[in-house]
């Protein structure tokens, strides 16, 4: 029987830094030698005063369902890490938790979004941001940056991309996949627009943690009351605590926009794992060191990463202030033969290396970046030589 099935959700595609990684560790599986640096997940066991609270929680039967958009709790030390780390105050009313902040995200638009609505999605961006606003039946407007700018916007590009029909602008600082920081200088004068023309600012800040050298993150919110009641901020435990698989992200935002994606969590999910949530109470309540240890190490990667990258010919990148990731420029290699191939894209350029050298990297055409190829340093020091040794073969005339 032959029947219609969804035009929107066909409309969808799926994403490319979990299809690279799948076939990545289908290799591994097969006995392949291949090297990763696909996917956005750390590679530190989550603290153990964590898995403890998590352990606890079990063992005294906290497994039952929880108040839709999280316990009371967890809700509380959100609130308290929101002031104490951002300087925001926020009720536990305005504090939705969900079962990562990639489900935040798909709540936010959900709340926001009536159909044709825009939003203002800067490219180089995460891969899942324009499918989500187009499961919201809003229309993603990419807006394209330059490396020679950092990867940031102006407040002028800003102004130019609204439309009477621009509803949000998504802003993720530090940047997947850039690793590049909004100073407080720019953030203010992007405050400044948003408030200018009433638009929503959904506040990616997942790797607020990760920031290296002298630089810091500031939340968008905190340049008053008029802008902290535009912007969504989102936050989970994925990135800083290592807790990928946990699966828990958290919303903050105006009490009635909260209330609508508690609404819409309730019949999705029910609610998130009672067990996740009690392992984020312990994770920030408990002692942060474990942050400053990872931060040390994947600073170091990716000061490896840069000296060598920027060390092959033909290829190039900026130094990253955030985040785990680089982005590496292979323009200037792009229409040559390599290893018995022309490359004329960076997909080409990522299908070729996973086929010829065995290193698995995500291409930029996913990230609004076509000419870049996405690494993750959220590898070992090992695997980060032997790919980068590998790609310098690869590359080499």
């Amino acid at each position: 029987m032959s029947m219609e099935l969804s035009k929107k959700s066909m409309s969808i595609s799926p994403s490319p830094t979990l299809s690279i990684d799948a076939k990545y560790k289908e290799m591994i599986a097969s006995g392949m030698d291949v090297v990763g640096f696909g996917a956005g997940e750390p590679d530190f066991d989550t603290p153990r005063h964590i898995k403890d609270a998590a352990i606890e929680a079990i063992n005294k039967g906290f497994t039952k369902y929880t108040p839709a958009s999280g316990t009371l709790e967890l809700k509380k030390a959100v609130c308290k890490k929101l002031l104490d780390d951002n300087s925001l105050a926020y009720a536990p009313s305005d504090i939705v938790i969900s079962n990562g902040a990639k489900h935040s995200l798909v709540n936010v638009f959900s709340a926001i979004l009536n159909p044709g609505d825009e939003v203002i999605i800067p490219a180089p961006y995460w891969v899942s941001y324009p499918e989500m606003v187009k499961l919201a039946d809003g229309v993603p407007v990419i807006l394209q940056t330059t490396e020679e700018s950092g990867f940031k916007f102006t407040p002028k590009q800003l102004k130019g991309a609204i439309t009477p029909k621009t509803k949000a602008l998504i802003l993720n600082s530090p940047s997947n996949p850039t690793g590049m920081i909004y100073t407080e200088q720019e953030l203010s004068q992007i405050a400044d627009v948003a408030v200018e023309h009433n638009l929503f600012v959904v506040s990616d800040e997942i790797y607020e943690k990760l920031v290296y050298d002298s630089n810091t993150h500031c939340s968008i919110a905190s340049f008053g009351e008029e802008i902290k009641a535009l912007t969504i901020v989102v936050n989970g435990m994925s990135k800083s605590y290592a807790m990928t698989g946990w699966r828990i992200g958290y919303t903050a935002s105006r009490p009635e926009i909260a209330k609508i994606m508690a609404n819409v969590q309730s019949h999705a999910t029910s609610n998130p794992s009672s067990i996740s949530q009690a392992a984020a109470v312990a994770a920030l309540n408990g002692p942060q060191d474990s942050i400053d240890l990872m931060k040390k190490e994947f600073s170091s990667r990716r000061d490896y990463m840069v000296r060598r990258i920027n060390e092959i010919p033909g290829l190039s990148c900026l130094n990253p202030q955030g985040a785990f990731y680089v982005m590496m420029n292979i323009k200037n290699v792009l229409g040559r033969e390599i290893k018995g191939k022309i490359i004329n894209s960076c997909d080409e350029f990522c299908a070729h290396a996973l086929e010829v050298c065995r290193v698995a990297l995500v291409p930029g055409s996913g990230f609004g970046a076509p000419g870049y190829v996405r690494w993750s340093y959220a590898t070992s020091m090992e695997n980060i030589k032997k790919g980068l040794d590998r790609i310098e073969e690869f590359v080499k005339e």
